[in-house]
């Protein structure tokens, strides 16, 4: 079966000239064949994702005009304006597949609205929503090596597509045949028919004006005198984010020239992963030089971002995602609080997987703190229902412990360019009172207790790599250990009950041990990996990373 198809795709006229080349130089290789052909990338709630080559089980212009012609005959039974957002990252080729989706949806008669050059996450969701689209369109793999790309659908609400709507457009997927099924026009067409237009300025200013409007101090930016190392990953951040620091009185910015400009192969990263240290390295190698006070780096479509901050003793520490979230709430809790704009039950929102510190903080401040499933369309369907009871602004702050926040409900994904804004007027409002961003997390760690979090992931590549991962799951559900290193299993909450947890069904377990810490086992929606989050606390800092070193250790052998 999947020989047959590789023979139909070596036959077929592919338009890209990077494909047949490919087809032709693997034509003895069958198990190279049957990794191409033998299944297809599947659709799901965060769209698509894949190595870029030649085969329905990679990323190329075929399988990203089967997708859309999928999504367009959901959009077609929708009604409302009939338009459809698009946006891009500066991933290899993700300006051709943005513009061979919009010649699919334009030869089903849908508008598309699409931006001139790449703008990020944030910036798609906020067209979406200002356009009253039917949907949204991001061409992006995140974080994934350069050898990816992906493609993201959202719902008119900017909120990554639901379950259910991404169900039926993978039905519909499922209909069509990837090389004859999907209709298509030239982009050059589409915009001459009218269907095609470009997103406007007033789009674009609005954008940003919703952004500044969020301000917890205003102005105080201008006259603190911060001191910023910037890089975009070779992303879509360089342009929203400069402008915005710019705007509210940071000016004092050195952009990490190596991974300033736009460019799709990272060669200076493996993974360009502002989680992880390599993708920083040469930015706090200039923040040294420049002794700056922060590093900043955003992800390649600008949704996420990562800091490393001066120490008292000019070294610099990076802050992880759980330690950015805490920082910022308590930061835009006492902000409010002090300049009378906290609005009253005022609501946060955090994935289960992120650290219990925000919900002491939290707690302190008077905050509804709402737990809810991993990924960021959860923390947008919670401001989705404080909208629809007229309540919207009671939402602050919501994020992720993989370096996700979002402060306001003009988005509704996770906007790396409000928060580089909030973390350096939190920087610079720390600066200007004689204290650090290094300082205040002391506080907080001695106020509240000192938490650990930390993410050790194990990953199942090849074929058999999902079969793998359902097991190990499986496992843990039938037969889960009672204690790990000695310390007896309080209570195990499987996600996949929804009936037990109030929360959609989701493939997570989460293991509550005597002692109080946690340890939550995940498999990633996005690859062949499962994820474990430990959360232990201690008396400091090495107490706790005892602790969770004493249950990496017991967990290990389950994953082998």
């Amino acid at each position: 079966m999947y020989r047959a198809e590789y023979e139909r795709w070596l036959a077929a006229d592919l338009e890209d000239p990077d494909l047949l080349p490919e087809l032709v130089r693997i034509r003895e290789n069958d198990e190279e064949i049957k990794d191409r052909f033998a299944v297809s990338l599947k659709f799901g709630t965060a769209g698509l994702r894949g190595t870029l080559g030649a085969g329905t089980n990679r990323m190329n212009i075929w399988v990203v005009r089967q997708a859309t012609q999928g999504l367009a005959n959901w959009v077609l039974t929708q009604g409302g304006t009939q338009t459809v957002a698009i946006s891009y990252d500066s991933r290899i080729k993700s300006d051709v597949f943005s513009k061979e989706a919009a010649g699919v949806l334009a030869a089903n008669g849908i508008h598309v609205v699409i931006y001139d050059a790449l703008m990020p996450v944030p910036a798609l969701s906020f067209a979406t929503r200002y356009y009253s689209c039917n949907a949204g369109i991001m061409v992006t793999a995140s974080h994934n090596p350069a050898r990816y790309n992906g493609y993201k659908a959202y719902g008119p609400d900017g909120c990554q597509m639901t379950d259910d709507a991404a169900a039926i457009v993978y039905a519909e997927i499922q209909k069509t045949d990837i090389l004859t099924g999907a209709k298509h026009i030239s982009f050059a067409e589409g915009v001459n028919s009218g269907l095609i237009r470009f997103v406007g300025d007033d789009c674009k200013e609005a954008f940003y004006q919703e952004i500044e409007a969020r301000q917890v101090r205003p102005g105080l930016a201008r006259t603190a005198g911060l001191k910023l190392v910037y890089s975009p990953l070779n992303g879509t951040g360089l342009v929203p984010v400069t402008r915005v620091l710019r705007d509210i009185g940071i000016s004092d910015i050195t952009i990490v020239p190596e991974q300033e400009y736009p460019s799709g192969y990272f060669t200076t990263c493996p993974y360009p992963n502002p989680e992880i240290f390599e993708a920083l390295k040469y930015g706090l190698d200039l923040a040294k030089q420049t002794n700056a006070d922060l590093m900043l780096a955003t992800d390649p479509d600008a949704d996420r971002v990562g800091v490393a901050m001066r120490c008292p003793d000019g070294s610099y520490e990076l802050v992880s995602g759980n330690e950015m979230g805490a920082l910022l709430l308590d930061y835009i809790c006492a902000g409010r609080i002090e300049k009378g704009t906290m609005p009253d039950k005022p609501v946060a929102v955090m994935s289960i997987v992120s650290t219990p510190l925000a919900d002491a903080i939290a707690e302190h401040y008077g905050v509804e703190l709402r737990h809810v499933l991993t990924g960021f369309k959860w923390i947008g369907d919670q401001i989705a229902r404080l909208e629809a009871d007229g309540e919207v602004d009671r939402f602050i702050f919501g994020f992720e412990e993989s370096y996700g926040y979002l402060a306001g409900p003009y988005v509704r994904d996770k906007d790396a360019v409000i928060a580089s804004m909030l973390i350096c007027e939190m920087a610079a409002y720390y600066r200007s009172i004689g204290s650090s961003l290094k300082q205040r997390l002391e506080e907080i760690y001695a106020q509240y207790g000192r938490y650990f979090n930390k993410v050790d992931s194990f990953e199942f590549p090849g074929l058999s790599g999902m079969d793998k991962m359902a097991g190990i799951m499986g496992y843990l559900r039938k037969a889960a250990p009672k204690e790990f290193a000695g310390i007896s299993v309080k209570s195990v909450a499987d996600y996949s009950h929804p009936e037990a947890t109030g929360l959609p069904k989701a493939n997570v377990l989460i293991f509550t041990l005597a002692d109080g810490s946690t340890v939550i086992v995940r498999p990633s929606g996005t690859e062949p990996k499962i994820k474990t989050y430990f959360t232990t606390k201690g008396a400091n800092l090495t107490e706790a990373l005892a602790k969770k070193d004493i249950l990496a250790k017991a967990f290990k052998p389950l994953f082998s």
